[in-house]
């Protein structure tokens, strides 16, 4: 592959309770702020002090970027993110790794943050995004549902 760095630098949680999920990383002494509501959208974000970022979404926020929630048992309950350099990598990483036999959640597309995405599930079944750097002037609003598998 022409990039080789990949970097596990992100957690989201899928909250079935957003508010409950909040109050208990809170407590927990995580300094989580929300990001204003839009709609029935929920998210919150913090990047601790080793630089790890933690996000916890709501789901209708997670069915609109991974197609694998939009299904009636929905998809695991974390999601485990890596960074790769290009939006090419992106893409690369999907399909060596679909074609490896792993299980497609939600194939490559420009998110409406402004990165390139995708979701694979690992053979526990666990989701592992995989995402370009945000390129600010591919931002969007609102966000639209991601294509699916």
């Amino acid at each position: 592959m022409s990039d080789p760095v990949i970097v596990l630098n992100q957690l989201d949680i899928v909250a079935h309770d957003f508010d409950a999920t909040l109050a208990f990383y809170r407590r927990l002494g995580v300094d989580i702020a929300e990001v204003p509501p839009s709609g029935g959208i929920r998210h919150a974000e913090v990047t601790l002090a080793s630089g790890f970022v933690l996000h916890i979404d709501n789901l209708e926020l997670a069915r609109t970027y991974n197609a694998a929630w939009r299904r009636p048992e929905g998809s695991s309950r974390a999601l485990l993110g890596f960074s790769v350099a290009t939006r090419e990598a992106v893409d690369q990483r999907y399909a060596d790794l679909i074609a490896a036999g792993y299980a497609a959640r939600q194939p490559p597309y420009d998110t409406f943050w402004g990165a390139r995405y995708a979701v694979v599930a690992d053979p526990d079944g666990n989701d592992v995004g995989i995402m370009s750097a945000i390129d600010e002037s591919r931002r969007s609003w609102p966000p639209v549902e991601s294509p699916g598998p």
